[in-house]
C-alpha cells in the first residue's frame, strides 16, 4: 500500500468527529460550526516524515505541538488504520496555518477540512 493509499484508508477521529480523506463529514461540519471555523484539520507531531519514533519521543513532540496550538479550538483524537494509530489533534485553523505548523513539526501531510466539502490530504513537504 502506498503512503497516499494509507492516508485515504485511515479513519481520523476526535470525539464525535469522524473523517476520511475524500469524503465529506457532517460531524466535522458541526464541530467547525461550534468553533466558529470554516476550516480545520487533523495534525500530529508523531513520527516525523513517516519515520517511526519511540513512544516517549512522540509524546514529547506532541506536547510541543500542543504548546504551539495555545488558544486554537482543538480536540484530542487519533488516526487509525488496522493495528497502526497515531495521536492527532483536530484544530480549528486555516489551511496556511496548518501547513506551517506541519512543516515546523516535520510532518509530510495534514488532513484539511473545509466546511461543506470533502476532507483533503494537504502535502506539506518542502519542494
Amino acid at each position: 500500500m502506498t503512503r497516499a493509499e494509507a492516508y485515504r484508508r485511515t479513519q481520523y477521529r476526535a470525539g464525535e468527529v469522524v473523517v476520511r480523506v475524500g469524503r465529506r463529514s457532517a460531524t466535522a461540519d458541526r464541530w467547525m460550526a461550534r468553533h466558529g471555523a470554516r476550516e480545520a484539520g487533523f495534525i500530529t507531531a508523531w513520527n516525523p516524515m513517516s519515520r517511526r519514533m519511540p513512544p516517549a519521543w512522540n509524546a514529547a513532540a506532541q506536547a510541543r505541538l500542543r504548546r504551539d496550538l495555545r488558544g486554537a479550538g482543538r480536540e484530542e483524537g487519533e488516526g487509525a488504520l488496522g493495528a497502526w494509530h497515531e495521536a492527532m489533534l483536530l484544530v480549528a485553523l486555516p489551511k496556511r496555518v496548518l501547513a506551517r505548523l506541519a512543516r515546523r513539526h516535520r510532518q509530510a501531510a495534514v488532513v484539511w477540512l473545509r466546511r461543506g466539502r470533502p476532507a483533503r490530504l494537504l502535502d506539506t513537504r518542502p519542494g
